[in-house]
């Protein structure tokens, strides 16, 4: 697993990288592959800002928010990104399961 970490118009944290790496490890656990993630921290204004870009698999997932805390923007953009995972999973899952249903329904 590869976490890129990008800091723009603030000081660089080992806390919230630490923060940040943790969250992610827990999306590993969907993935077959090695995950690659690139974070990108900003604030703007007074808001605090984190853009989430994460390949593995074959899928590219993104996600964005901003809050006036660090720390609970790192967790509305891990859940975004989860969802986003899960659903993908879902979808693989199903299309696998009930991939020719619509032949046998063609023959009968």
């Amino acid at each position: 697993m590869r976490i890129s970490y990008s800091f723009r118009n603030m000081e660089s944290s080992d806390g919230v990288k630490n923060y940040a790496s943790e969250k992610i490890t827990k999306i590993q656990k969907y993935m077959r592959a090695p995950i690659h993630a690139e974070v990108t921290f900003s604030t703007e204004r007074h808001l605090h800002r984190v853009d989430l870009t994460l390949t593995g698999d074959g899928h590219q997932y993104a996600g964005h928010g901003h809050s006036e805390d660090m720390y609970a923007t790192i967790d509305l953009v891990i859940d975004k990104i989860d969802r986003q995972v899960r659903d993908m999973k879902a979808t693989e899952r199903h299309r696998r399961r009930h991939g020719g249903e619509s032949l046998r329904n063609i023959k009968d």
